[in-house]
């Protein structure tokens, strides 16, 4: 069994935290699209996760104290390992030249995709990679200077305007497709963002695509749990995503299909502190 042990760990905001783990197996093959499946033991979940780099045999992560496997990660420190880092999972994105590339998100799993998209496109003669991430307020912001670093152009906003604009990368998108410097919309984040920026671009006919980040089981096609909608047709986000065409995504499925997990996630939330606090 390979040693998957923790090199680095570091806060980003009260909520999200980093871990950067070894894992040299799935960090060579790792490309933007794909993801991990993490196992903290043996008979632990398999965690999807969104990679924000895959570099020198190491595998960096961002995450948020959420759930009940998050709260869990959240104990193990520098030196602790991880029974499974399995990957990778999901479909490449193809990398070539777009045009103008926009890059959009406003949560944890987004801010990695992020960077890990902009840096690929950005190396694409003729890309012009606009990257824009949002947050709650200044206290919350990260990932600014590494995207800055992958991008010809960056924005940030703030729901309260404490930093960068006021606003959602939503205004900054809008004012880029009145200015027609959009030739392609990607994003990954809050849900119902998504379905609005799927009805931003239709009009205007300019490809979106969002990444979906359904709840799993296994991770490989298997239960069906991560089922959603496109054009239709039924998908399975861990086999046939995680990136879909956003204006083929039935987006109210999606989103109630999220909201029947979240007894569940508190009762295994609260059990677990429960048992950690005693």
């Amino acid at each position: 069994m390979t040693d998957f042990k923790i090199v680095r760990k570091e806060d980003l905001n009260s909520a999200d935290y980093l871990i950067e783990v070894e894992a040299p197996n799935v960090a060579e093959k790792i490309k933007p699209g794909h993801f991990v499946l993490l196992m903290t033991h043996e008979n632990g979940e398999r965690i999807p996760m969104s990679v924000k780099s895959a570099e020198n045999g190491n595998i960096v992560m961002f995450i948020k104290r959420l759930g009940k496997t998050s709260l869990e990660l959240d104990d193990y420190k520098v030196g602790d390992s991880f029974y499974q880092v399995i990957g990778p999972q999901g479909n490449e994105f193809p990398i070539k030249k777009y045009g103008n590339v926009v890059w959009c998100s406003d949560l944890v799993c987004g801010h990695a995709e992020n960077y890990q998209y902009c840096k690929a496109l950005s190396q694409v003669e003729g890309n012009h990679v606009i990257s824009i991430q949002s947050f709650a307020t200044k206290d919350d912001v990260y990932g600014e200077e590494d995207l800055r670093s992958v991008s010809d152009e960056y924005y940030i906003t703030t729901e309260d305007g404490s930093y960068g604009e006021k606003g959602h990368y939503l205004d900054i998108l809008k004012r880029l497709i009145e200015e027609k410097r959009v030739d392609i919309a990607l994003a990954c984040g809050n849900i119902g963002k998504l379905k609005e920026m799927a009805d931003l671009t239709r009009p205007h006919n300019i490809p979106t695509m969002s990444v979906l980040r359904q709840i799993m089981v296994d991770g490989t096609g298997m239960c069906g749990a991560c089922r959603v909608f496109i054009d239709g047709q039924m998908k399975l986000t861990c086999v046939d995503g995680p990136l879909f065409d956003a204006h083929k995504v039935n987006f109210a499925e999606v989103i109630n299909r999220l909201a029947m997990f979240k007894a569940p996630e508190k009762l295994h939330k609260d059990l677990y502190l429960e048992g950690r606090n005693k």
